[in-house]
């Protein structure tokens, strides 16, 4: 039997359900890690970081989640190679928590924005081996806090280093330095980005492409 994916709750998630049941939906079993726990790495296949407002957002976003019990967990499991996906919030604490590079701040317009956008694909992940680079999916995002930025050397890093996983194909919606939408870490196992594929799992929620993703769990 296959081992079950891990989600990560903390105090202010909100997306956890959605990321549950879209596990669910690509025939995965998921099981809640409560933050203020740590567990077995070697109990679980693979871990999501779901959106939300992890703590409020205060102070600044993600960086309380980072600090949690359950991310010592976390850290371990990335170190050993298992798949790490983090969404919106969770891409924020994944930054945060320098499991990821770069950090995410304020949207350029300084507002919230809720709309669905197009992505490329530039480098392979384990997150993405049912896709080639160049590949174009369509998903929805949710945030205020989404624009991407690193410092020069550390882009030109990311960027040499094959470590930008998505990119706004066709705009971009909050300033991000080089349309980066999602990053990944050198390894390639632990990923983020900020649209929501678990809400672009049926078509009669706008499109399905979010499955593209999702259903590379067991996979990887």
């Amino acid at each position: 039997m296959a081992k079950p994916v891990g989600i990560l709750r903390f105090l202010g998630t909100n997306c956890d359900r959605d990321v549950w049941e879209a596990v669910e939906a690509t025939g995965h079993k998921p099981q809640w890690l409560w933050h203020a726990d740590q567990f077995s790495v070697g109990d679980y296949s693979a871990f999501i970081v779901p959106g939300g407002f992890s703590y409020g957002d205060y102070l600044r976003c993600g960086v309380l989640a980072a600090k949690s019990p359950v991310m010592k967990s976390l850290r371990e499991a990335a170190g050993l190679g298992y798949p790490v996906l983090g969404i919106c919030n969770g891409l924020q604490i994944l930054c945060e928590s320098r499991l990821l590079p770069g950090v995410m701040v304020r949207n350029i317009g300084r507002r919230f924005i809720d709309t669905w956008v197009e992505l490329k694909l530039e480098n392979q992940t384990r997150w993405t081996s049912g896709l080639k680079p160049g590949a174009r999916i369509r998903l929805p995002i949710a945030h205020g806090e989404g624009r991407f930025y690193a410092a020069d050397e550390e882009l030109k890093k990311i960027t040499d280093g094959g470590q930008v996983w998505w990119t706004y194909s066709t705009e971009n919606p909050n300033g991000s330095l080089r349309d980066i939408a999602g990053v990944c870490n050198a390894e390639k196992n632990v990923c983020g980005l900020m649209p929501h594929p678990e809400r672009a799992m049926h078509t009669w929620l706008g499109g399905e492409d979010g499955r593209q993703i999702l259903k590379n769990m067991v996979a990887a």
